[in-house]
């Protein structure tokens, strides 16, 4: 029932609220702010299973706004050579790239990276 709650449709019956303190929860969650890059807990590992026999590498422990992972994960992508994607809080690069994506991160000042 919960997911019927955020459904338009049955937004569409209500006109108007009595209530001065009423407001429609939508079920949406704001982003929280990005952390800064020394405070991040980035945990860097190599993935072989649920891939079709692939290597990735994946970045975890990300906390903030989607758009600032996205454009790390860009930059990571860029500085390896590789594709990769970035979904569901992590960064995924094509490959076995451990070693230098820790690197990375501890060059951008992601200084609490384990990898």
């Amino acid at each position: 029932m919960a997911a019927r709650d955020n459904d338009w449709k049955a937004r569409l019956g209500m006109v108007y609220s009595t209530n001065p303190d009423f407001t429609f929860d939508t079920g949406e969650t704001e982003e929280t702010d990005t952390l800064p890059k020394a405070e991040q807990k980035l945990h860097v590992a190599i993935e072989r299973k649920g891939r079709g026999g692939k290597t990735v590498t994946v970045v975890k422990g990300f906390e903030g706004r989607e758009d600032d992972l996205k454009a790390l994960g860009r930059l990571l992508k860029t500085k390896c050579g590789v594709g990769g994607a970035v979904k569901d809080g992590e960064i995924l690069i094509q490959g076995e790239w451990r070693e230098r994506v820790a690197a990375l991160l501890r060059a951008e000042g992601y200084t609490r990276t384990k990898g």
